[in-house]
């Protein structure tokens, strides 16, 4: 997988695998291809645990109190991941740059991506542009990659939901 210049494309994959969590190692091998993440070794059940282990590690991220806490969270995960970058062109696809070492496993490959692509998207975009569906009872996360920053939900479902319940407490008759 390329990172573009904000992480959105990593940040969307750790959305949706927090938001559906893979059933299994196919399973998650499937969507990482399905997203363009080019894999160089089998993906185990032992990468699945891992990688839902740092799904959970980024949540806290996601659900952060404020910027401050949320940037700890987040260097504490690259922490972890920490490599030094390097030029590729592993897949001939072009050159470009990874955050990893070439001999990781699949999980290793994940949280670098994730946590480095969460870092460009939140450093490139805000702080704020990563959260929950503002629909109370809906507990989807999704990345504003808006030209505006103002998302506050997941999809236009809940937007149009949200617009009705609100739109319907207007307009009711008083209670007697």
């Amino acid at each position: 997988m390329h990172l573009n210049p904000y992480g959105a494309d990593a940040v969307n994959l750790a959305a949706d695998l927090a938001n559906r969590p893979p059933a299994d190692a196919e399973e998650l091998a499937d969507r990482c291809r399905a997203a363009g993440l080019v894999l160089e070794r089998p993906v185990t059940s032992q990468d699945l645990a891992r990688t839902r282990d740092a799904l959970e590690a980024w949540e806290k991220v996601v659900d952060a109190a404020d910027e401050h806490e949320r940037a700890e969270l987040l260097n504490r995960m690259l922490a972890e991941a920490a490599a030094f970058p390097r030029m590729t062109n592993h897949a001939g696809s072009g050159w470009h740059l990874h955050y990893r070492d070439d001999r990781k496993p699949p999980a290793a490959v994940l949280l670098s991506l994730i946590s480095v692509g969460t870092a460009l998207h939140l450093a490139g975009r805000g702080m704020h542009r990563l959260r929950r569906c503002a629909v109370t009872e809906c507990t989807m996360i999704f990345a504003d990659t808006s030209r505006t920053g103002r998302q506050r939900y997941c999809s236009p479902l809940c937007a149009n939901r949200d617009a009705v319940r609100r739109h319907r407490a207007r307009t009711a008759p008083p209670a007697s």
